[in-house]
């Protein structure tokens, strides 16, 4: 990347061409366009039969090369997928769009030089996964000691940058991480830090901001996220010691319940009119909160689920801990069906296929667990690379994986993964 980025100027004249050889994109039902996918419960309901068992060599239907480095899982809409990037050599920023059906580089676009502040080790300088409405593609960037939020075309094209507020974290510097989300004609961004805290809408087509709420001054991670709970749209974002709920449509605070902890990095989950999320720090806390404005706290447990999400399946919660703990409990009652060490430390959010649960750890074991409560059940257990922080990403009986590898020199590459049964 840092050899793209660093020549760009020089190239920009043959990619502009390429560019108006590229048609733009067709978003389908089901395409993968957010965060945790159009559901925004890691679910890939509906897919073709995913293979149990790969490696470097089973089951690849390509592999390709991912210049620079982050944690952003990949956005898929129609032909093209989109990942964020960074070269923390040339502190340069940008998107890269890849040909779904070959796994092939179409276009790589610089979107900020310069400004990068100090991150924790785990994290990158491109870590927000990319919402897309099936003609743009939007993501968010920290720099400069703030949040700018970008569109994209389907042919690697800026439409619009907007400057979306301040983040500036001095307690602790770790660095930004949430994911941008689409509801009804609005992006929704998120910045959560002890200086500034605040979450706004913004138009898609020119990024001008709609409506903004101001949110307690802690440092939060987690991405916001729209479901259809207790009736209506909410929502939800956890964190501040709290669990909270908003309308999407103006930012306003529906119902806040005193739970889990300061710092929360993984989305919530919901099933009715209940909401599931955890936290880390300076606690562990999982906890299952009535969504009708009760406050109602059905349960919770010490179980820690820091930087990965939750599933949820037919009344009930499966969890891979950051010890690398799978876990099943009744999603009313909190009962633990079942529990299983497996090995940590987790980063990366599970996704649900069918009845089978794809779980990664930071060192690229992806564990397939069979979703049932009666017992733990393994169907497979596989290893690509050295190291995975991205979550998985499952269409049409493909799972996309974005994996890194430690060469001998002590260099580290990232690859892009596609992988399926093999003919």
């Amino acid at each position: 990347m840092s050899r793209v980025f660093r020549n760009f100027p020089a190239v920009i004249a043959v990619v502009c061409v390429l560019i108006l050889l590229i048609p733009a994109t067709v978003s389908r039902a089901g395409d993968w366009s957010q965060w945790r996918g159009p559901s925004g419960l890691g679910l890939a309901a509906g897919d073709g039969e995913i293979p149990l068992k790969w490696n470097e060599r089973q089951n690849v239907i390509w592999r390709t090369p991912v210049p620079g480095r982050g944690h952003s899982s990949p956005t898929i809409v129609g032909d093209l997928i989109v990942l964020t990037t960074a070269d923390e050599s040339t502190q340069t920023q940008g998107l890269i769009g890849f040909d779904r059906k070959t796994g092939k580089q179409k276009w790589i676009t610089p979107v900020s030089q310069g400004g990068f502040p100090k991150i924790h080790a785990k994290n990158t300088h491109a870590s927000s996964t990319v919402a897309s409405d099936g003609q743009l593609f939007f993501t968010a960037f920290h720099h400069h000691d703030k949040v700018e939020a970008v569109a994209l075309s389907a042919d690697g094209k800026i439409v619009w940058k907007q400057d979306v507020g301040p983040f500036r974290p001095q307690l602790y510097e770790y660095g930004y991480a949430a994911s941008p989300t689409l509801y009804k004609g609005t992006l929704i961004v998120t910045g959560n830090c002890d200086t500034a805290s605040w979450m706004k809408a913004l138009d898609p087509s020119s990024g001008k901001i709609l409506w903004e709420q101001e949110l307690p001054k802690m440092l939060v991670w987690s991405s916001p996220i729209v479901g259809q709970i207790a009736g209506k749209d909410q929502l939800l974002l956890s964190g501040f010691e709290k669990m909270s709920a908003f309308d999407p449509s103006n930012g306003r605070q529906l119902w806040s319940t005193p739970c889990l902890t300061v710092a929360t990095c993984g989305t919530a989950i919901w099933s009715g009119d209940v909401t599931f999320a955890s936290g880390g720090y300076p606690k562990a806390e999982t906890v299952a909160v009535k969504a009708d404005g009760s406050g109602q706290i059905l349960w919770k447990n010490n179980v820690k689920c820091y930087e990965q999400s939750m599933l949820i399946k037919d009344q009930h919660v499966y969890a891979f801990s950051d010890q690398g703990i799978a876990y099943c409990w009744d999603a009313l009652t909190g009962n633990e069906k079942w529990s299983k060490r497996l090995r940590g430390p987790v980063s990366a959010s599970p996704v649900l296929v069918g009845n089978q649960i794809l779980a990664t750890n930071e060192l690229g074991t992806t564990f397939v667990i069979e979703a049932t409560p009666e017992e733990f059940r393994s169907a497979g257990q596989n290893q690509l690379g050295t190291d995975m922080f991205a979550s998985a990403v499952v269409l049409d009986g493909r799972i996309y994986l974005r994996v890194g590898q430690q060469e001998g020199n002590g260099a580290r590459q990232e690859f892009m993964y596609c992988i399926g049964q093999s003919k």
